[in-house]
C-alpha cells in the first residue's frame, strides 16, 4: 500500500513561513532573504502565502550547516547548492538510462531463440597416400 499523505511527499508545500522558520531555527526574514536570493523556492497559495515543503526545510537546514559550520557566505552556498542540484539531476539521468538499458537488454534476451543445436564438425576423409 502506498502512503499518499501529504507529509509523505517531500515536495508538497505544507508549512507557512512562521512554522517553517521555527522548525529550522531561523528567523522569518532570513527565509525571505534566502528566497529573494533564489536559494529556496517555497510554494505559494493563490493568495500569495508562502508554503514550505519538507524538501524546502531540508534545503534550509543544508544552508544553515554551510553557513554556520563551514563558514560559507551566501555566494558560496549558492554555488554548492547549484552543484548539488546538478549532481542530483545527473544521478537521476544516469539511473533512468540504466533502467532503459536494462530493459533493452531484457528485450534482446527475450528475442533470442532458445534452441540448443549440437555442433558437429564435418569429417573429411583422410587423404590417401
Amino acid at each position: 500500500m502506498t502512503d499518499t499523505h501529504p507529509r509523505s511527499m517531500p515536495s508538497t508545500p505544507l508549512y507557512m513561513i512562521s512554522v517553517a522558520a521555527e522548525l529550522v531555527g531561523m528567523h522569518q526574514q532570513t527565509l525571505r532573504m534566502y528566497e529573494a536570493k533564489g536559494l529556496v523556492r517555497p510554494g505559494r497559495t493563490p493568495g500569495g502565502t508562502r508554503l514550505y515543503s519538507e524538501a524546502d526545510l531540508e534545503r534550509l537546514r543544508v544552508i544553515q550547516r554551510l553557513t554556520t559550520q563551514l563558514g560559507l557566505n551566501l555566494a558560496g552556498v549558492e554555488h554548492v547548492l547549484r552543484l548539488e542540484d546538478e549532481l542530483r539531476k545527473q544521478k537521476a539521468r544516469a539511473n533512468r538510462l540504466e533502467r532503459e538499458l536494462r530493459e533493452e537488454i531484457r528485450t534482446v534476451h527475450r528475442s533470442y531463440k532458445r534452441e540448443i543445436i549440437l555442433y558437429q564438425s564435418e569429417r573429411h576423409p583422410e587423404p590417401r597416400r
